[in-house]
């Protein structure tokens, strides 16, 4: 009865005893733990054990390298002016099998560096992201003050007595940004020095070099000055079937230097301007392509667009369960002219800065693809499908001219900015000749009308052949 009761007892107490055992080797005290000063075992490097094993100790002052496929081991703060590193692949808790993480040889350990090898060292904490902070970038709160070193200066704009009176558009304060950055450029802002420019429908704030600054004063100038308030400039898109105009009005044309190639860009006096106008009025060829009641204010920007859709069928899908075993997939392409218009009075009144920009898109011709879609019941069967060939013209200009003259711009024979059928056509018959993509003569003219109307008042008149729009 004695003996079942020491097998009982003996057979109970041998796993308290094996936890005893693990848990002082945990806490440093087993005879070869590794973080017990001085009790390295002979082959081990001074400072830990590996989890997997002995590593043999690296001469005195140098480091030991890390293991093949290893990332370089993360510093970690150290007492005695020691670090202590973490290799990738090493077990999370080194602590818990009995060691520690690897450490450099020769470098003593603190108690901080230990904690954080016993928790998996740094590398395989997970980065937290939130606003303002990077994956990989450092990122610092600054010193809390913008750098002038380039004797950059605060200065802040009202601009409510212009954003008050305009009332087309829904940021009104938009179009004294646009000509800041035309007048400085994009660059100044996005590079050394530091710039700011913000701009609410009150305040305009800007932050840059007193010579940036005095370009962004000059802007702000002629949009909050009295006597441009009002100043309207009429704007007319003209296309003639040929070129030929030139020669009846080659005196009256003064050339200016213009850099888009194959435009070309001249300056008429009034009278001059609308003595052309009526010669070319009487042409049978002559198309104006918007209201000639349109009067753009300075400082704000027109656009007039004309636009049709034109169909055709792009591609097709097998579908051999409906009649004929495919189905069409149809597209639209828009084909038409945009045209953009932003002018801009100087400070004296004297001169006139504009900003012309047109776009023109015009489908050629289809080309027809045919494609073999065979059924059972037709085994030869073929359908067509159609690619689009373009042709896109992309003008984009900034001309600067003398407010009482007259501008004139021609962008050569380009598509016709409003596409129709063929002219070549007799009594409703198409000729098999002369049928391709309308070309024109495209012209555009600007001339000032001085203070002609109110700038809460719609510019846009009736007529014309599309739609005009003020922003």
């Amino acid at each position: 009865m004695a003996m079942r009761a020491w097998i009982v007892f003996a057979v109970l107490a041998w796993p308290i005893g094996g936890l005893f055992a693990q848990d002082m080797g945990a806490n440093g005290n087993a005879p070869n733990s590794a973080s017990s000063v001085g009790a390295a075992s002979p082959g081990v490097a001074s400072g830990g054990a590996s989890a997997t094993g002995t590593a043999p100790a690296a001469p005195s002052g140098s480091s030991a390298a890390p293991p093949s496929g290893a990332t370089a081991p993360a510093s970690l703060p150290g007492g005695a002016g020691g670090s202590a590193t973490h290799a990738v692949g090493a077990p999370a808790s080194a602590g818990a099998m009995g060691g520690s993480a690897p450490v450099s040889p020769g470098l003593a350990t603190s108690p901080q560096a230990a904690s954080q090898s016993s928790a998996g060292g740094t590398a395989n904490l997970p980065r937290t992201t939130g606003p303002g902070q990077c994956l990989f970038a450092r990122v610092s709160a600054g010193s809390g003050t913008l750098p002038n070193t380039h004797g950059q200066i605060w200065r802040e704009y009202d601009i409510s007595q212009y954003t008050q009176q305009v009332s087309n558009t829904r940021r009104p304060e938009q179009a004294i940004v646009d000509w800041i950055l035309r007048e400085t450029g994009y660059e100044v802002w996005h590079s050394e020095p530091l710039g700011i420019l913000s701009a609410t429908p009150q305040v305009l704030r800007v932050y840059h070099t007193p010579q940036v600054q005095a370009l962004v004063a000059d802007v702000v100038d002629r949009f909050l000055n009295p006597d441009a308030q009002g100043h309207g400039f009429s704007l007319r898109i003209i296309t003639l079937d040929s070129p030929n105009w030139r020669v009846r009005a080659q005196r009256l044309l003064q050339p200016v230097p213009a850099q888009t190639p194959g435009v070309q860009a001249w300056l008429l006096e009034k009278e001059g301007a609308a003595l052309l106008l009526a010669d070319l009025r009487r042409r049978t060829d002559y198309r104006e392509h918007n209201s000639p009641h349109l009067l753009v204010p300075s400082g704000q920007s027109a656009v007039v667009s004309a636009f049709r859709g034109r169909n055709y069928v792009r591609n097709i899908t097998f579908r051999p369960e409906v009649w004929p075993g495919y189905e069409p997939e149809t597209a639209l392409v828009d084909e038409g002219f945009s045209l953009e218009f932003s002018p801009l009075l100087s400070v004296d009144g004297r001169m006139v800065d504009a900003i012309l920009r047109c776009h023109i898109d015009q489908v050629e011709k289809f080309e027809p693809v045919m494609l073999d879609v065979p059924t059972p019941a037709a085994p030869r069967q073929r359908t067509k499908i159609e690619v689009p060939q373009w042709c896109q013209i992309r003008f984009h200009e900034r001309f600067r001219w003398p407010v009482q003259q007259v501008l004139l711009v021609g962008l050569g024979v380009v598509p016709s900015p409003v596409p129709g059928e063929p002219r070549s056509m007799i009594s409703g018959l198409a000729l098999p000749f002369g049928s391709g993509a309308p070309r024109a003569d495209l012209l555009i003219l600007v001339e000032s009308k001085g203070k002609s109307l109110p700038v809460r008042a719609s510019t846009a008149g009736q007529g014309g052949v599309g739609p005009y729009s003020l922003r």
